[in-house]
């Protein structure tokens, strides 16, 4: 490994947007058969470093080296052309289409009279020859999430790339399909695939990574160090300029009086299918009760239900005893719920007012800010600088919009405006997803002040780790239904994560 050849040398790329420089003099190299890791801060210029790599964007200045020669992309197709892919986060595939027709789209095939079983016989040999098993015939919707992971690999494997760039590529997956997905990277590079792993999970990239390249505010902190000798602090330490605090200290605490109370909840989701089929649970005053859950098991339409968004079926919601299934949205806000939602730009956020606007939704309609007709842009800015301050939100001044923050600095003024409010119970759904170690740190630090406080929180969350720090109780939903729930001091991530597959029956 250390005298293999390069498949990839970046060398001072400077990519620049209007009044941002979000590459500066940039050096990063990968060597034919390693996995190397690319860390970073959110806003630290990582995944703008790679959308160079992968032709979505131009540099401003530098140069891009394919096996030693220098390449122009002027698209993504010009990259996948130079033996690059990259396997995004959120995957682009058909949910009606097979495995086969999703792999050969957009490739110049026959479009009349196609031989679908000679090409899913192709797509046969290729998984043979790296071990992702799928099949073939089988459509997207039926799937789960770790083969439809495989499924974009494969689409990219069979464009030809010798050079793979995974983003965030076990945010998704259960704990069983990580341990696979790491097993895959592995095998990928010793038939001779190169791999760049994007990833906020320090503990993956320790049981991974060959070498690590560090970005910070755009710049290289580290460039191509070895592996071996690091550890997560000190990862964490190069991405984020100090000490971090892995886990978050929670004191033992008394449970108070029930607040939040759910009873036979049903519902459907956005497709119409049931989503929820007679969840039950409770939460007590200065308690966490964590979710985990394979993404799409009916985490959102819980949280949706709570907080007045989604058409209850049938079942109940009660915060302190008065009933919100079915009601709108004001009525759990003067209930004392604040909702930390999964989208935190559509749902969260309104991007296009700025951090003043955004922290006041909320409090308009009432002294000293506003009346509900007026409000009083003084108090407003006020109000939203001690946010600013008390909460650490980077920003050059309130006044700027929430769409040009960083996903950390967003989701700070969510939380912000949120625990602001004094709230009787926080629905918090995926709060830290996305984010890196500094901002994950400060976000569960305010959870667990809340909890103090006396606040009930459901946490949603599919990072097990978190859960498992937090949480005071672990409820597991798998296909809408409770399958169990574990205490957070005694559970283990085998247990939970059986639950998680479904493959632990419901207690009676």
């Amino acid at each position: 490994m250390p005298d293999a050849p390069y498949a990839v040398q970046m060398e001072n790329i400077v990519i620049r947007f209007p009044g941002v420089l979000a590459n500066d003099r940039v050096n990063f190299t990968l060597k034919q058969g390693e996995i190397h890791a690319l860390l970073g801060e959110n806003g630290a210029g990582k995944s703008t470093l790679m959308s160079a790599l992968s032709g979505l964007y131009k540099p401003t200045s530098g140069v891009i080296r394919v096996n030693g020669k220098p390449v122009r992309f002027n698209s993504p197709k010009d990259a996948i052309a130079a033996g690059i892919g990259m396997v995004h986060q959120h995957f682009m595939l058909v949910p009606t289409q097979t495995v086969t027709e999703n792999i050969l789209l957009g490739l110049d095939t026959p479009r009349f009279f196609m031989n679908l079983p000679e090409y899913d016989r192709r797509v046969l040999a290729l998984q043979d020859q790296f071990g992702l098993r799928v099949d073939p015939t089988a459509h997207i919707w039926q799937l789960a999430v770790g083969e439809q992971q495989r499924v974009e690999i494969l689409k990219t494997l069979y464009r030809g790339a010798n050079v793979l760039i995974f983003d965030e590529p076990t945010a998704v997956l259960a704990p069983a399909e990580i341990a696979e997905f790491i097993q895959t990277m592995r095998s990928l590079v010793a038939q001779g695939k190169s791999i760049i792993f994007i990833s906020h999970k320090l503990h993956e990239v320790e049981a991974v990574a060959d070498r690590i390249t560090v970005l910070r505010k755009g710049k290289v902190t580290a460039e191509g160090l070895p592996m071996a000798g690091l550890n997560r602090a000190k990862l964490a330490q190069l991405m984020v300029g100090r000490d971090v605090v892995f886990a978050v200290k929670k004191d033992a605490q008394e449970a108070g009086n029930t607040i939040l109370e759910v009873r036979n909840l049903q519902a459907a989701n956005n497709k119409g299918t049931p989503a929820l089929r007679g969840v039950s649970l409770t939460i007590r005053a200065g308690e966490i009760l964590g979710i985990a859950g394979v993404a799409g098991n009916g985490q959102s339409e819980l949280a949706e239900c709570i907080t007045g968004l989604r058409v209850c079926e049938t079942g109940s919601v009660q915060v302190d005893g008065r009933e919100l299934a079915n009601q709108p949205p004001i009525t759990a806000i003067q209930s004392g719920v604040s909702h930390i939602p999964e989208d935190r730009t559509r749902v969260g956020s309104a991007p296009n007012l700025t951090i003043t606007d955004n922290v006041i939704m909320k409090r308009y309609r009432t002294a000293p800010i506003g009346n509900g007709a007026t409000i009083d842009a003084a108090q407003a800015a006020s109000y939203a600088q001690k946010l600013k301050q008390t909460y650490d939100i980077l920003a050059p001044s309130v006044r700027t919009q929430a769409r040009k923050l960083s996903g950390g600095n967003l989701q700070k003024v969510i939380l912000s405006r949120e625990i602001s409010a004094n709230p009787r119970l926080i629905v918090a759904v995926q709060p830290t997803r996305g984010l890196d170690v500094g901002a994950v740190e400060a976000i569960q630090e305010h959870l667990l002040d809340q909890r103090k406080q006396g606040a009930a929180i459901l946490l949603i969350s599919e990072e097990l780790e978190e859960l498992l720090t937090l949480s005071d109780r672990i409820a597991v939903l798998f296909d809408g239904r409770v399958m169990g729930v574990v205490e957070g001091a005694t559970a283990s991530v085998e247990e939970i994560g059986l639950m998680m597959m479904g493959t632990v029956q419901e207690e009676a």
